[in-house]
């Protein structure tokens, strides 16, 4: 029986484009973050060199064995410096970008509300983003979406998949664990039929919870990290709806509300 429908959550003042803008960049959400850009290049060579821990679940074949072609990507996407001769130090992300995902995201989120789809929301990132999905997931069932429920049991990497909040997540030990690997996904779109249910129309996720869903062939809205190119390299094929580029884990999770309030504003979930 699906629960009762309660409005969601209270949200902070919704901000302008311009003072998200500069609320992203003040938090390091965007701008100068956190990632050093040696670990980004770092990143995006072990997916040229085919290392499918950072595929995410996705299938790239041989289409992006160059390094340099990654980088080039995720310049255009997320922002970082697009210079190949800077190895070391800082790296950005574009907030502009980050708002203009926002409000693509929006789009999709305002057509899953309009015909009143089945949407599933997860995340390999409990710490950070946990509480960006759990308001969106509340604004949608607000609006008459069908939140879909993970059945109960599923095993994935030595540990469980759990839904708290409308959202799914890998727990391990008692513990919500950080996660990229893509099989919390595929045992809940393994377990779905199974158990008489059908497929998400739309999911909202990070990590290998996004990228195997899209790859699955489901429509997928997408966070990312710059030092996480597979969901980006996913968009820019057409494989993955949207991807958000942010900093995932920032120091406190709370930074991430104006963010959150300005995608449900402009999706038109706010009342």
């Amino acid at each position: 029986m699906e629960p009762p429908v309660s409005p969601p959550p209270p949200q902070p003042a919704v901000p302008s484009r311009a003072e998200l803008i500069e609320h992203l960049r003040h938090t390091r959400i965007a701008g100068d973050v956190a990632t050093p850009r040696e670990n980004n290049l770092a990143h995006y060579r072990a997916l040229a060199n085919g290392d499918r821990h950072y595929w995410f679940g996705l299938e790239f074949g041989d289409r992006w064995t160059d390094e340099q072609d990654v980088l080039a990507v995720m310049a255009e996407r997320a922002g970082v410096v697009d210079d190949p001769g800077h190895r070391t130090g800082q790296d950005t992300i574009d907030p502009a970008l980050t708002v203009d995902a926002l409000e693509r995201a929006a789009v999709r989120l305002r057509k899953a509300a309009d015909a009143g789809e089945r949407v599933l929301f997860a995340t390999g990132h409990p710490g950070g983003l946990l509480d960006v999905h759990r308001s969106v997931a509340a604004a949608l069932r607000a609006a008459g979406c069908h939140i879909v429920r993970v059945p109960l049991g599923l095993v994935a990497d030595e540990g469980v998949v759990v839904q708290l909040a409308d959202v799914a997540m890998h727990e391990r030990g008692a513990t919500l664990w950080h996660t990229h690997s893509p099989e919390p996904m595929r045992a809940i779109l393994d377990a779905l039929p199974r158990h008489g249910e059908p497929l998400p129309d739309l999911v909202c996720a990070d990590h290998g919870w996004a990228g195997y869903a899209a790859q699955h062939g489901l429509d997928a809205v997408g966070f990312a990290d710059c030092n996480d190119p597979a969901l980006f390299l996913a968009e820019a094929e057409g494989t993955l709806s949207v991807t958000v580029p942010l900093d995932d884990h920032v120091v406190n999770p709370r930074f991430y509300e104006p963010m959150t309030a300005y995608l449900l504003a402009q999706a038109g979930l706010t009342g």
